[in-house]
């Protein structure tokens, strides 16, 4: 387990990437180890340096706040802030660290940007660990927000559909989308602690307090409420809408582990699955009992062992 872990980056800063982005990012490890970057989730979630514990020592480590969240600025604007100008942020940071290709590890909208940016820069990535598959298809969206979820969390999801007016009831999202990206500073605090309130309430099969209680963190919950309202009333930035399983030929060559949940409420493992099938280079670990979030009992274990392996391989 790694929740107790308390890592302090070797080095951090600021990389302006355009269009008024900056992104802050956070160096870990070995400056002499193979090059990693593990990419947070969302999106909006924010860097969180406890995940930098999953790579030994070893290891030469980048995190980074994406556009818009964390410490990057400006704060929570929609504005340039699509998955390719993240992909774009990524080949940025790689050539800030002077590295000709890294590991690329990430969770949940984490996996699908890694998928993302090595199905675009495949010559760039050495090897792939993700975690909770999600890739943003229709129907990903529509179990998380609309109609699935609801029917294992009905007390949870009662809260969640409160600030929407019951004639908008038949499509969530956009109704969610409308108030974040409003004018009405009230609506949008209040929709943004309640969309957070629910994902973050879901992440893991037992509550986790200290990490709902983020949805009552303003700054935080407008971000990750905005941000991910963005990118999902847009699909992903997507084309077609299945275009990360459809594109996974593309991951040809690259060795990957998908490390997902049994229990995964938020992005359950029928993606995994099928990314598994379409990627005859990944190798598949269900953990038993585990959700979805990276502090589930399992699953960051089995991810710190797979990139041992991968060190180790070279």
């Amino acid at each position: 387990m790694i929740s107790d872990a308390k890592p302090q980056p070797r080095c951090s800063g600021r990389l302006a990437v355009g269009d008024g982005h900056e992104i802050y990012w956070e160096e870990f490890g070995d400056p002499q180890g193979p090059p990693a970057v593990y990419l947070h989730g969302g999106p909006g979630g924010g860097l969180q340096r406890f995940t930098a514990a999953l790579f030994d020592a070893g290891w030469r480590v980048l995190l980074f706040d994406q556009r818009g969240c964390g410490q990057s600025t400006p704060h929570a604007s929609l504005d340039h802030n699509s998955t390719w100008d993240l992909v774009a942020d990524i080949e940025r940071l790689r050539q800030m660290m002077e590295v000709d290709k890294w590991l690329v590890c990430g969770g949940s909208w984490g996996s699908s940007l890694a998928l993302a940016y090595a199905q675009r820069h495949p010559q760039r990535v050495t090897a792939l660990v993700l975690r909770g598959v999600f890739m943003l298809r229709p129907a990903e969206l529509a179990w998380f927000y609309q109609e699935g979820a609801n029917w294992l969390y009905p007390d949870l999801w009662e809260q969640f559909i409160d600030p929407i007016p019951k004639a908008e009831h038949s499509d969530l999202l956009a109704a969610y989308y409308r108030r974040l990206t409003g004018d009405d500073r009230a609506v949008q605090l209040r929709c943004a602690r309640s969309w957070s309130a629910w994902e973050l309430t879901t992440l893991s099969v037992l509550p986790d307090r200290e990490r709902q209680r983020l949805a009552e963190d303003d700054k935080f919950a407008l971000a990750f409420a905005r941000i991910e309202a963005h990118y999902f009333a847009n699909g992903g930035f997507f084309d077609p809408a299945d275009q990360l399983l459809a594109d996974a030929g593309r991951l040809a060559g690259i060795p990957g582990t998908i490390i997902h949940g049994r229990m995964d409420v938020v992005t359950p493992l029928k993606s995994a699955w099928q990314l598994h099938k379409a990627w005859p280079a990944s190798r598949l670990r269900i953990i038993e009992g585990a959700g979805h979030a990276v502090t589930e009992p399992g699953i960051s274990d089995a991810i710190s062992q797979e990139l041992v392996g991968y060190r180790e391989a070279g």
